[in-house]
C-alpha cells in the first residue's frame, strides 16, 4: 500500500471539518482517496526535538507560552504561517544603502591653498633680548671694573640656581634636597675657588656634601638617601662647576678669559638657534630636546670656531688662532651636551623651564645650562694653551 495515500489533503488544516458538518463536495478520506490527488499533498513538517526545538512556557518566555495556547492547533498550520512570513519578507525590496553622515565636501580648486605657517621662536624675543642686554651690562661692568663684584654676581647666580633646582625637585618628585647648606656651601665654594684656586674649591665641595648629609639627619629617615643624593648632585652641578669661572678670573688677563668663555658659549647657542631655525630638518636628539637639529649643531660649531679664533688672536695674551678653532669646537660640544643634560632633567621633571625669573628666558638655570659644563672645559684648555697666568 502506498504511504502517500495517507497524507493530509491540501489545505486540510484550514478547511477541515467544523461544527457545521462536512463540507459539501469534499473528497472522501481513507484508502479510497486517489493516488493522483496524493501527489498534490504536502509532507508533514518535521519539528525538531531536543535543544534545537523552541521551548515555550518557561520562566523566561511566558508571552510565547501564551501565544502557543491561543495559536494554531496543528503543526502544519505553524509551518504554513512561517512559510508565508518568509515569502512575504523576501518580497520586500532591498533596503537603501545607508547614507554617510556629514560627507566631506569636495575640494574646490578655485579656492587658494592656505598660506604656510611661519616658524615661531616659541618665546617672547623682545623680552628675551631686553633681559639679555641687561644681564650683559651687569656682567661686563662688574667684570672689568671690580673683579670681586663679579665673584658676587657668580655667587648670587649660584644661590638662585640652587633654589630653582631644589624647588622643582620637591614639586615634581618629592625630593627634599636641603637648600640652606647647599646655598651657604655653594657661595663659599665660589669664593674659595677665587681665593684658593682648585684646592679651595675641592675642599669647599667636600664640606658642602658633608653639611648636606648632617643637615638632612634632622628630619625623619624616610627618603634620606634620595634627598642627600640629590643634594650632593646639586652641589656639584651648580656651584662646583661655576667655581671654574671664578678660577679663570684669577689670571692676569682673567677678565679677557671670562669674556672669551661667555662670548664663545653665547655665540655657540646663537649659531645653533639661527641655523637650526632657518635650515634645521634633521633632529639631533628628538627624545631629549625635539627642537635641536643636526644643522643647528653644525651652526654652533661654525660660529664658535670662528669666534674662538678671533678671541684667542685678539683677547688672550700669547693666544693663537688655531688654538681658538680647537677651543670653539670644544665649547660647541660642551655647550650642546650641557643643554641636552638639563633638557633631560626637565623632561624627567615634566617641566619646560626651571623658573620664571627671567622673562623670555625662563629661570637662571635655563641660562646656566650650557655655561656650567663649559666652564671647566674653557679653564682647562686655556691653562694648556697659555698657562694659568
Amino acid at each position: 500500500m502506498n504511504d502517500s495515500s495517507w497524507a493530509t489533503p491540501p489545505d486540510a488544516g484550514y478547511w477541515g471539518p467544523t461544527d457545521q458538518g462536512p463540507v459539501q463536495g469534499a473528497a472522501p478520506a481513507g484508502p479510497a482517496y486517489d493516488a493522483h490527488d496524493a501527489q498534490h499533498t504536502r509532507p508533514m513538517p518535521i519539528v525538531p526535538d531536543g535543544p534545537a526545538a523552541p521551548r515555550y512556557g518557561d520562566d523566561q518566555d511566558d508571552d510565547r507560552g501564551a501565544a502557543r495556547l491561543s495559536g494554531p492547533l496543528f503543526r502544519d498550520e505553524t509551518f504554513r504561517d512561517e512559510t508565508f512570513r518568509e515569502e512575504t519578507a523576501s518580497a520586500q525590496p532591498y533596503p537603501a544603502a545607508p547614507q554617510t553622515q556629514n560627507p566631506e565636501p569636495m575640494p574646490d580648486s578655485s579656492q587658494p591653498a592656505p598660506a604656510p605657517q611661519k616658524k615661531s621662536a616659541g618665546r617672547d624675543l623682545g623680552a628675551a633680548i631686553g633681559v639679555g642686554v641687561g644681564l650683559g651690562v651687569v656682567i661686563i661692568a662688574s667684570l672689568f671694573f671690580v673683579k670681586a663684584a663679579f665673584v658676587g654676581v657668580i655667587a648670587v647666580a649660584v644661590v638662585v640656581g640652587l633654589w630653582e633646582l631644589t624647588k622643582r625637585l620637591e614639586e615634581r618628585k618629592g625630593i627634599k634636597a636641603p637648600l640652606v647648606p647647599l646655598a651657604l656651601g655653594g657661595a663659599a665654594m665660589v669664593v674659595s675657588g677665587y681665593v684658593r684656586g682648585a684646592e679651595g674649591a675641592w675642599v669647599a665641595m667636600a664640606l658642602t656634601a658633608l653639611a648636606v648629609l648632617v643637615w638632612r639627619m634632622t628630619e625623619p629617615p624616610e627618603g634620606y638617601l634620595k634627598d642627600v643624593t640629590a643634594g650632593v648632585f646639586a652641589a656639584f652641578y651648580v656651584p662646583f662647576l661655576a667655581t671654574f669661572v671664578a678660577m679663570m678670573l684669577t689670571a692676569e688677563d682673567g677678565a679677557a678669559r671670562v669674556l672669551t668663555f661667555l662670548l664663545l658659549t653665547v655665540v655657540s647657542d646663537t649659531g645653533a638657534y639661527a641655523v637650526g631655525w632657518r635650515f634645521g630638518t634633521h633632529k639631533l636628539a628628538p627624545r631629549i630636546s625635539p627642537g635641536k637639529t643636526r644643522e643647528g649643531l653644525v651652526g654652533a660649531v661654525a660660529f664658535a670656531m670662528a669666534a674662538g679664533a678671533l678671541c684667542m688672536e685678539f683677547l688672550i695674551d700669547d693666544g693663537a688662532w688655531w688654538q681658538g678653532l680647537l677651543l670653539g669646537l670644544a665649547v660647541a660640544a660642551s655647550a650642546t651636551l650641557g643643554d641636552l643634560g638639563e633638557s633631560m632633567i626637565k623632561r624627567d621633571l615634566g617641566i619646560k623651564d626651571m623658573g620664571t625669573l627671567l622673562p623670555g628666558h625662563g629661570g637662571i638655570m635655563d641660562r646656566l645650562d650650557s655655561l656650567l659644563p663649559t666652564a671647566p672645559v674653557v679653564w682647562l684648555l686655556l691653562v694648556l694653551f697659555v698657562g694659568s697666568g
